[in-house]
């Protein structure tokens, strides 16, 4: 099994030629500490998203997500123009009352994913997306012949 190194964030700011940054570097490090420092806060504010692990062997791409506290009715799973959308609710009581609060995720997919064959589990707070791969797409052993 091979893992996917999916949430690689550099700790320090590539620079571009020169040592400075470029404007799209200073707003791209701008959000990440935003979002860094603001990611313990309720996910209804921020968008909800949640993370996930990526993983492969020979025949199949995992996606797997901690979703604690949600009922297996309440997530929706759905292949979407080469992504995979992820959308789960769960209640949440609080000093004002009970809320909803949704979480969303969606992962870019490669091409070599047979999308009608896609399956989902969910078991003790854990959803597993096995995405099939592609007949062509799996490694084939070639045997060598000796003259």
């Amino acid at each position: 099994m091979h893992l996917i190194n999916y949430t690689h964030r550099n700790t320090f700011p590539v620079t571009r030629f020169g040592g400075r940054l470029g404007a799209q570097d200073i707003e791209s490090e701008l959000g990440y500490l935003f979002s860094s420092a603001l990611g313990n806060l309720a996910p209804s504010i921020l968008g909800g998203q949640f993370p996930v692990d990526l993983y492969e062997d020979k025949d199949n791409t995992y996606v797997r997500a901690e979703l604690p506290g949600v009922s297996r009715d309440a997530i929706s799973v759905e292949m979407v123009e080469g992504s995979l959308s992820i959308q789960a609710s769960r209640k949440d009581k609080s000093a004002d009352g009970e809320g909803t609060v949704s979480f969303n995720r969606l992962v870019s997919i490669p091409d070599e994913v047979q999308s009608d064959k896609v399956t989902a589990s969910y078991e003790n707070g854990i959803l597993t997306v096995t995405l099939p791969r592609k007949e062509e797409s799996k490694p084939k052993k070639i045997n060598v012949a000796v003259n």
